[in-house]
Formats: structure tokens, C-alpha cells, sequence
């Protein structure tokens, strides 16, 4: 096993929303409003489209056949560019599997924007054949292989996806709890970037839980194997010093801990 389970938390690019609206002498607050009035008026949904949006926090889990560790990436005070550069830097070393919940829907298009506009280069995953042949077809963009597997779409059956929090729960596992992704730009306003990075850790745990439970339906581990995973998990939140770890383990059902 060598997967890696990530998620972004974004907020309004507010330098690009004033480019875009050509807005002045406003503060962040001020183009945000008026980047949210604009969208509503043009789509009925206040929520920025893709290429304008701004990662403030991506956190992931990687699991090897030897370790599993689970970390947010640089830290609150890290740039935008410092955070994907990490993000990449360890695709390029690893190779992981991506393992998402709408990544290919959402993370993905905007870390490939981000990437972008701060000129963040990565080998492996932009790689489509011109450096290991192995890549060519099974690579992290091609729909019909797993490279990056997006499980939203695929326990969907394509059709539309439920909610993250819906499903982890429907497992046992604690879904969202304290923030969500509606308040994110509200904490980002106030500094709160640390409260951010916790909540994106959360999202990470609640679709591993659901990327467990995919292996064990598609019979690619055994009963003992989920098992034994799930153990490795809960002793991993549960022997760390993280608050916010240890009250996501109790708000798992209790089966789920078996």
C-alpha cells in the first residue's frame, strides 16, 4: 500500500477578485462581499468559481505497508506556494496513490490553478508517459484508472455525490464537527488559520475511514486486514497529543473501534 489521502481548505483569492471585478481601495472583507455578490448574480451561488480560489491549508494522510502519518503541510504562518510545493515534493518522491473525496471535482482543479499562477512545477504528477512509460495511461488525470482515486464519484455511480459528513457518518466514523467549509473564510478573517488546518485534518480522517470501507466492499483487503487498520488509526489519533484527534475518535461509533 502506498496511498495518499489529501484535502484542500480554500478561501476567496481576493488579489485575483479585485483584478477580475477591477475593484480598488478595498480590504480583504470588502472584495470578498462584492466577489460573492458578483457570483450570485451571475449563478445563484455565492461560492467562487474554481480559478479563484486560494488554498490556505492541505492536509494528508500516507499510508505505506511500514508507516502511516498524517499531518497538515508547512504551517499557519507557510505561503500559499510554500504549501504546494510541499504538496508536490511528495508526490515526485513517492508516487503515492491520491485518495479524495470531489478531488477531481474540486482539489485538483484548483491546486492545478494554484500551481499555475505561483509556478510550482512537479515531475510525477503532470507526468504522462514522457517520463516512465508506466504513466502513459495510468496517471494522475486519466478518468479510467485509479492513480487519483476519487471515491465521491465512484460510490456514486457518477450520478450526483452525497456529502463527505453524510457518508462517514452512515459508517460510523465522526464526520464533520466544530466548523465546516461555509465558515472557513470567516476564521481565515480572523486569523484563525491554525482552527483551519484542524478542520482539514478531520476531512482527511473521515474519507480515510471511507477509503477503508471501499477496500474492504471491493474485496481488496480481508475482514482481519480492515481491521487491523482501523486499529492502527484509532491508536494513531488516540496516542497523539492533538485535541482535535482525539475528540474525532469520540465521536465515532463506538463499533467502528472494535
Amino acid at each position: 500500500m502506498n496511498i495518499l489521502v489529501f484535502d484542500i481548505e480554500t478561501v476567496p483569492d481576493t488579489e485575483a477578485g479585485a483584478k477580475v471585478l477591477n475593484l480598488k481601495n478595498l480590504n480583504d472583507k470588502e472584495i470578498i462581499k462584492a466577489m460573492e455578490h458578483s457570483q450570485f448574480q451571475k449563478s445563484g451561488s455565492m461560492f467562487q468559481p474554481l480559478h479563484l480560489h486560494k488554498i490556505v491549508a492541505i492536509s494528508v494522510l500516507h499510508k505505506t505497508d511500514q508507516k502511516l502519518s498524517l499531518l497538515t503541510l508547512g504551517d499557519k504562518d507557510s505561503s500559499e506556494k510554500e504549501i504546494l510545493k510541499q504538496f508536490f515534493d511528495g508526490i515526485d518522491r513517492y508516487q503515492p496513490q491520491l485518495v479524495s473525496w470531489n478531488g477531481k471535482g474540486f482539489d485538483a482543479p484548483v491546486i492545478h490553478y494554484r500551481a499555475l499562477f505561483n509556478k510550482v512545477s512537479s515531475l510525477k504528477y503532470w507526468d504522462k508517459g514522457e517520463d516512465d512509460k508506466d504513466f502513459k495511461w495510468n496517471n494522475y488525470h486519466n478518468r479510467y484508472h485509479d492513480r487519483h482515486l476519487d471515491l465521491m464519484p465512484i460510490l456514486s455511480g457518477y450520478n450526483k455525490g452525497a456529502p463527505l459528513t453524510d457518508i462517514a457518518q452512515l459508517i460510523g466514523a465522526a464526520g464533520k464537527f466544530g466548523i465546516d467549509g461555509s465558515k472557513v473564510t470567516e476564521y481565515f478573517l480572523n486569523g484563525e488559520i491554525e482552527e483551519i488546518r484542524n478542520y482539514c485534518e478531520t476531512d482527511v480522517i473521515n474519507t480515510y475511514f471511507i477509503y477503508l470501507r471501499y477496500l474492504l466492499i471491493t474485496s481488496s483487503v480481508s475482514q482481519k486486514k480492515y481491521d487491523e487498520l482501523l486499529d492502527e488509526i484509532f491508536e494513531h489519533m488516540k496516542s497523539s497529543d492533538k485535541e482535535h484527534w482525539k475528540e474525532f475518535c469520540s465521536n465515532c461509533n463506538t463499533d467502528l473501534q472494535k
